[in-house]
C-alpha cells in the first residue's frame, strides 16, 4: 500500500448529521488570502457538516485580516487579540487597534490571549499584563474571552480570579488534566477540544473531555495545526472538526447527534451566533 503524502490534506469525511461550528481556526495560516480562498475552504468544511467557523488572530496583521474575512462570507466570524508569545512590545498602538477591531460586528470574541510558558518569546510579566488588558477589553465590549493556556494553568486561573471574568470564557484547545478541567467547569468556563483529544497518548485530556458537562464544551481545529488522528502531521482545515466530533462521541459514550448538537448549541450561545440548530 502506498503511504499517504504528509503534505496532502486528509479526506473530507462523511457529513455530520447535525451542523457544527469550528470554534477556533486560522484560515489565513491555512493558506486563505482572498474572499474566494475563504469561500473554497468553508465550502469544503460545509461538505463535512462544519457550517461556520471562527477564524482567530494572533497578531495585528492577522486581526485585520480576520475582521475583514468576517465580512466576506456569512459563515465566517472572527476573534482578535495579540497572542501571548507576541506581547513583548505590546503598547498603546496595538491596544488601540485591537480594541477598534474587537468592536466590529463580525468579531465575536477577544482572543486568542492568555499565557504561554512553553515558548520563550515574551517575558512572563509582559504576557500577564497583556492578558489582564484583554480580559478588561472583553468585559468592555461584551464579547467572550478566548484563552490560550500552555504550561501556565495556575497563573491563568489566578489572573482570571483576580481580574474578574467576562460573562463567557473559552479555554481554546484545552490542554489540562481532569483536575484542571473540574476547576474550569466549576468556574463556569467553556472548554474547547481540538484534534489533540484524539491522540492516543493524551490520557489526561481524555479524562478531562469525559467529565465536561454537555453545555460546557466546544470543538475546534486550531488549523492548520493539530490535525486529528489518524492524520496527525498532515495539513489541518476546518472540515477536520468532524473527525474530532466523532471521536468525542465515542470517548463520551454519547450519540454522534447528541455531541454535535451540544457543540453547535454551545457555539451559538457563547459567540451569540444565529441559531441553525435542528432537532
Amino acid at each position: 500500500m502506498t503511504k499517504p503524502n504528509k503534505k496532502e490534506r486528509p479526506p473530507v469525511p462523511e457529513r455530520l448529521p447535525v451542523p457544527v461550528v469550528d470554534a477556533h481556526t486560522h484560515l489565513d495560516a491555512c493558506g486563505a488570502v482572498t474572499a474566494a480562498d475563504v469561500a473554497t475552504m468553508v465550502d469544503r468544511a460545509e461538505a463535512a457538516g462544519v457550517t461556520r467557523v471562527v477564524t482567530v488572530a494572533d497578531d495585528l496583521a492577522a486581526a485585520r485580516w480576520a475582521a475583514q474575512a468576517s465580512t466576506w462570507d456569512p459563515r465566517v466570524f472572527a476573534a482578535v487579540a495579540v497572542h501571548p508569545t507576541r506581547t513583548k512590545d505590546f503598547g498603546d498602538a496595538e491596544r488601540s487597534e485591537i480594541e477598534r477591531l474587537a468592536r466590529a460586528d463580525g468579531v465575536v470574541a477577544v482572543g486568542e490571549t492568555g499565557l504561554d510558558y512553553y515558548w520563550d518569546y515574551a517575558p512572563h510579566d509582559a504576557q500577564q499584563a497583556a492578558f489582564r488588558w484583554h480580559i478588561d477589553l472583553a468585559k468592555r465590549v461584551g464579547k467572550p474571552l478566548m484563552i490560550h493556556d500552555r504550561d501556565a494553568h495556575e497563573d491563568v486561573l489566578r489572573i482570571l480570579a483576580e481580574e474578574g471574568v467576562p460573562e463567557r470564557v473559552v479555554f481554546h484547545c484545552f490542554s489540562g488534566d481532569a483536575a484542571i478541567a473540574r476547576r474550569c467547569v466549576d468556574a463556569g468556563y467553556v472548554l474547547s477540544f481540538a484534534g489533540t483529544v484524539t491522540f492516543k497518548n493524551a490520557r489526561d485530556l481524555h479524562e478531562a473531555a469525559r467529565l465536561v458537562p454537555s453545555e460546557q464544551f466546544l470543538v475546534e481545529t486550531d488549523a492548520p495545526f493539530l490535525t486529528p488522528h489518524p492524520f496527525r502531521g498532515r495539513p489541518n482545515e476546518p472540515y477536520c472538526t468532524a473527525y474530532t466530533v466523532r471521536y468525542l462521541a465515542e470517548l463520551r459514550e454519547q450519540s454522534l447527534e447528541d455531541v454535535a448538537s451540544a457543540a453547535c448549541r454551545n457555539a451559538e450561545r457563547v459567540f451569540q451566533l444565529p441559531s441553525v440548530t435542528t432537532g
